[in-house]
């Protein structure tokens, strides 16, 4: 595995972005850290707090809208050193249109959580500016958590028609549950993962789930009543019952995964059955069809006609 020491992270503004770019800079060897954010405002302040709290000055910012593919094309033209590893964390459950479809004819929610980063992948790769790993922000969600009320993704056919429904919402309709639409798109992100662990076999690529995590963004756009729960009332209640935990351990999942050659390329890791937190197991344990590639292919071949 090659040493890492650049990494560029999306979504980096805040949350688990911001608190893996602090925490990689205090790992050994690290010595440049891309901050790549929508927001130049929120890029410069989460710069100038992470700066302050590291004692160090390695954060460069770079300006992406994960639902804007010509702004990372124009970002990624501008980029002139490669870096070691990139950190796919942005995310979420897609603003507050999340089935509406962007120019390239996928929802919201799914240009935000995949096509983005498929578009910034791609372009990296095809310029020779990624060298080492790239690490997606998965979900346990991918493989179900009944326990939170997020049911195990059903696929009617293992075609790439099944991903391009999902992708461009035809799945759920209109008035789909967005837990279930995120975890059909979490599910189709480390399936697309897998596939390119197997077409870039010089380049690390690695699913990792960051596990049930207290003050993220990600529940920001639920509605009222769904947003009170995971967000304040189970934000709360969940940790005491070992169902979330805090920013810095999610984080660390990150770093880990990042970092620590035991997690191998075209793998998806997250918590073991039936939880969101605790032990961080292989996911082809807990659901098998992670680990089909003609089904990690499709996936690929659907969302490759969007991107």
């Amino acid at each position: 595995m090659t040493p890492i020491q650049s990494v560029l992270i999306t979504g980096a503004n805040a949350g688990l972005g911001r608190e893996a770019a602090r925490q990689l800079a205090q790992q050994k060897g690290i010595e440049k850290i891309i901050l790549a954010c929508r927001s130049a405002d929120k890029a410069q302040a989460a710069k100038s707090a992470l700066e302050a709290e590291t004692g160090r000055k390695i954060f460069d910012i770079v300006l992406i809208d994960m639902m804007n593919p010509a702004t990372i094309r124009n970002a990624v033209s501008e980029m002139t050193t490669p870096v070691d590893a990139v950190i796919l964390n942005a995310g979420g459950t897609g603003g507050r249109t999340p089935y509406a479809l962007t120019e390239d004819g996928v929802t919201h929610v799914f240009a935000t959580n995949v096509l983005g980063h498929v578009v910034l992948v791609n372009e990296m790769l095809e310029r020779q500016l990624i060298t080492s790993s790239v690490l997606y922000a998965g979900s346990e969600a991918a493989r179900g958590i009944p326990k939170m009320g997020i049911p195990r993704p059903e696929l009617a056919s293992e075609e790439p028609k099944e991903f391009t429904s999902i992708a461009d919402g035809s799945k759920f309709g209109p008035e789909g549950d967005p837990l279930v639409v995120y975890a059909n798109i979490k599910l189709t992100a480390a399936l697309w993962m897998s596939a390119m662990a197997r077409q870039h076999p010089h380049v690390r690529f690695v699913t990792m789930s960051p596990g049930g995590t207290t003050g993220t963004n990600g529940f920001d756009d639920l509605s009222f009543v769904k947003r009170l729960f995971f967000k304040h009332i189970g934000g709360v209640l969940m940790p005491l019952f070992g169902m979330m935990h805090g920013l810095e351990t999610g984080a660390k999942r990150y770093v880990d995964g990042l970092l620590n050659p035991k997690y191998e390329s075209g793998h998806f890791y997250a918590s073991r059955a039936g939880s969101p937190t605790g032990t961080i197991v292989d996911q082809t344990t807990v659901d098998a069809r992670l680990g089909e590639p003609a089904l990690q292919d499709s996936a690929l071949r659907a969302i490759a006609a969007f991107a």
